[in-house]
């Protein structure tokens, strides 16, 4: 049998397989500036918002008035919004009760969905294939604002922290990116520990989560990044000032154009600018995340993707 072999004559006595398609071939250095300058452009279409934002918040009141509205070169740097911020008062109730919630939250949703990601990916376990569905239902159908706002009202949670964490405890997608990770763990590594006697919660607790702290690092960074910008439950179903956290207190900062109760003064008095006040609690709300990404960002491509193919 005579095997074809498809390639091309380069040159005298030389073979050379067959041109790549335009996507495989190696980039030119126009390609390679052209993509440098793309990225460049971008960073800093996200960066100068930013910059300008944590400048603006470091400004005296003259620097802002100077420049009519926000700064974009710093001058006469102060750290006086900051501290009547923190000071005390409403901001600081906020942020401790932000903070709170996004833990206790993060927490809960994380135990929740991990349960029934492990679950789910068992395929033999009881009512398997009926529960997936149910889930899968709940993200192309729901009942409406209306009447979860009741069954919130019914429960008694109004008025409670509670309604800021259970409407929104669990995102089935999370859920199916955890149980598609959980799916690729091979099943001879879980039936060896079934045969030393392990049941499912050690099995759980000791091979599954150390196995996959990529996958559980990105969901939690999904559900703490959630839970710390949340701000529609609060405005839904907590009608005391003094309970909301900090994404509404922002919110009031900027459709108010007024400073919180106890800044009022120092703005009178010319040390302290309304616009200062409002930029420095939105670098508030924005360090945690940004603080945060970064050590997690090394596992978003295989947490992500690897949990989402082998589902």
């Amino acid at each position: 049998m005579t095997a074809v072999i498809d390639k091309t004559v380069r040159g005298p006595g030389r073979w050379a397989a067959p041109p790549r398609p335009g996507w495989e071939e190696e980039p030119s250095g126009a390609g390679l500036a052209g993509k440098g300058l793309a990225l460049t452009l971008a960073c800093l279409g996200i960066l100068f918002p930013l910059w300008i934002v944590v400048v603006t918040s470091l400004s005296s009141r003259r620097t802002i008035d100077e420049a009519g509205g926000l700064v974009m070169v710093p001058k006469d740097i102060t750290f006086i919004a900051y501290k009547e911020l923190l000071s005390g008062g409403q901001v600081t109730r906020a942020a401790v009760i932000s903070v709170l919630v996004t833990l206790v939250g993060t927490l809960f949703s994380m135990a929740v969905s991990v349960l029934c990601a492990y679950g789910l990916s068992r395929t033999g376990s009881l009512g398997h294939r009926w529960i997936l569905l149910t889930l899968l239902a709940t993200m192309f159908f729901s009942a409406g604002l209306i009447p979860t706002y009741l069954l919130v009202q019914t429960l008694g949670l109004t008025d409670s922290y509670l309604a800021l964490i259970l409407p929104s405890a669990v995102s089935v997608f999370n859920i199916l990116v955890l149980r598609g990770f959980f799916m690729g763990i091979s099943q001879e590594l879980i039936d060896s520990a079934r045969i030393d006697g392990a049941g499912d919660l050690r099995i759980l607790w000791q091979i599954v989560m150390p196995l996959s702290r990529a996958v559980i690092a990105v969901i939690t960074l999904f559900y703490a990044v959630g839970y710390w910008s949340a701000w529609f439950n609060a405005s839904l179903y907590l009608n005391d000032q003094d309970m909301m956290p900090l994404q509404n207190v922002m919110i009031q900062l900027v459709q108010k154009q007024e400073a919180p109760v106890g800044l009022g003064q120092a703005i009178k008095t010319g040390q302290l600018s309304g616009l200062a006040v409002q930029m420095a609690v939105m670098v508030m709300a924005l360090l945690p995340v940004a603080v945060l990404s970064p050590f997690v960002q090394k596992h978003f491509k295989k947490g992500m993707l690897t949990g989402a193919v082998k589902g």
